[in-house]
């Protein structure tokens, strides 16, 4: 007698299979599909005009891309390949199968709606008594563009390449007017190539015409910067009747340099610094994180390589999501750090906690262990938070950062597997970053859901 359990696949079952019995209870696919049912999808709903043929509900293809992206699948064409292939994805499409360019129309259709779903994730969450804010930790992480930093030109490149290109051209139309063109190798046609450099001569002048464009704007910001320093050096020295000690600040220079950039692929990405060294064509994604819980509560995508712009938008955002709570404190590491950030805060009534300079890692145990002295009564805001973040309490207050907004940029990018958008321009990667942060929170919510609900 065999004693191994008899595997059948030829005997029909006796009554119809239910999806609902191949899940467990407390699978993640579940707790989407319950969530996305309680979205109010009118937004999308209306949109769809009813004419030709029945369309997919957009609460199927919501919850296809959520759980997508919540579990690394991102690609349109993967995510029809689940709906065969992987049971949760079947429970959550309830046995359809949108095609790819169903679910690419889509996402790429309504990301400007993702960000009001964002909230009411958020708001969902809080009558579950999952989210109630209060300690926001603030910060950035540099996520590569659909496009190759090898497809960006800098503006010097494009002046070299044009002064080849334009000779190239010329040597081809004197060959052409030759009688003789014994020269020219076999399978070479002159007006393809003559067609192929005036084509790329064109693409090089309409890129020169938005560097420029670029180089504008920053030399505008950059001017009404020096012009502010210079007034408040004079004020100084109407004051004291002292010339100001230090060199004077230089004056920004008009036109574009040689090093300014752009990709021919995503023209809105930059090249940015990254981790580890090395640079990527990539955008700055921001997240605000809820302290207590690790959900991320307000999402923002900009191409400025650093961190020191981005308080008063995220400030502004929190601001429109008020219905969600008060924020009372907002930390942030060094590279938020101004004085400029500092009075945003204060105008927002939210007290800042943001690192001045980068600590040490193994600080001596006297140091850790001690008070900073009193704080004279004459302090400034920036001297007043310095001497908050030399204090016990301040020090551990400090220390959520690493604990919070870290480990979910660690997870989206290790754990989820979201490394690169899938889309291009800077409008199209602010939504999928909404849909990616709106798929953690779902995540994290159903965690939350089974340690405390």
């Amino acid at each position: 007698m065999s004693h191994f359990i008899v595997t059948d696949r030829n005997t029909d079952y006796l009554l119809p299979p239910s999806l609902d019995d191949w899940l467990n209870e407390g699978h993640l696919a579940r707790f989407v599909v319950e969530v996305v049912d309680q979205l109010d999808l009118s937004n999308l709903t209306r949109q769809y005009a009813g004419r030709g043929s029945k369309a997919h509900h957009p609460a199927t293809l919501l919850a296809i891309l959520v759980y997508g992206y919540a579990t690394g699948v991102f690609s349109s064409r993967r995510l029809e390949r689940a709906t065969y292939d992987s049971v949760a994805f079947r429970y959550i499409a309830a046995g359809s199968h949108p095609d790819h360019d169903t679910l690419a129309t889509f996402r790429r259709r309504f990301l400007g709606e993702l960000e009001g779903l964002f909230v009411q994730v958020l708001e969902l969450a809080q009558e579950m008594k999952l989210l109630k804010l209060g300690t926001l930790c603030l910060d950035g992480t540099k996520l590569h563009a659909n496009a190759s930093r090898h497809s960006a030109l800098s503006h010097g490149h494009i002046e070299k390449l044009e002064v080849q290109l334009k000779a190239e051209v010329q040597e081809l139309l004197a060959l052409a007017e030759q009688a003789d063109q014994a020269d020219i190798p076999d399978g070479v046609s002159l007006p393809e190539e003559i067609k192929r450099r005036e084509d790329r001569l064109a693409v090089m002048a309409a890129a020169k015409l938005k560097i420029a464009a670029r180089a504008e704007e920053r030399y505008q910001r950059e001017k009404a910067e020096h012009d502010e320093k210079m007034a408040r050096r004079a004020a100084k020295e109407k004051d004291s009747g002292k010339k100001p000690a230090g060199k004077l600040p230089q004056a920004p220079e008009p036109g574009p340099k040689d090093s300014d950039q752009i990709n021919l692929t995503d023209e809105e990405s930059r090249i940015m610094p990254v981790a580890g060294g090395g640079f990527e064509q990539a955008y700055n994604a921001q997240a605000a994180v809820d302290a207590a819980t690790m959900l991320v509560v307000a999402t923002r995508v900009t191409q400025a390589p650093n961190d020191k712009e981005q308080v008063s938008p995220m400030l502004e955002t929190l601001r429109a999501q008020q219905m969600l709570g008060a924020v009372e404190c907002l930390i942030a590491d060094t590279g938020f750090s101004s004085e400029k950030n500092l009075q945003a805060c204060e105008a927002a009534r939210v007290e800042p906690l943001i690192a001045l300079a980068r600590d040490e890692h193994h600080p001596g145990w006297r140091e850790r262990h001690s008070e900073p002295g009193p704080l004279p009564d004459t302090a400034t805001p920036m001297q007043s938070m310095a001497h908050r973040l030399k204090t016990k309490a301040g020090r551990a207050l400090y220390a959520l950062r690493k604990q919070t907004v870290e480990p979910v940029f660690g997870i989206i990018k290790s754990v989820m597997g979201f490394r690169q958008f899938s889309l291009r321009g800077l409008k199209k990667v602010n939504g999928e970053w909404s849909l990616v942060c709106l798929a953690w929170n779902v995540k994290r919510m159903a965690k939350l859901h089974q340690e405390f609900g």
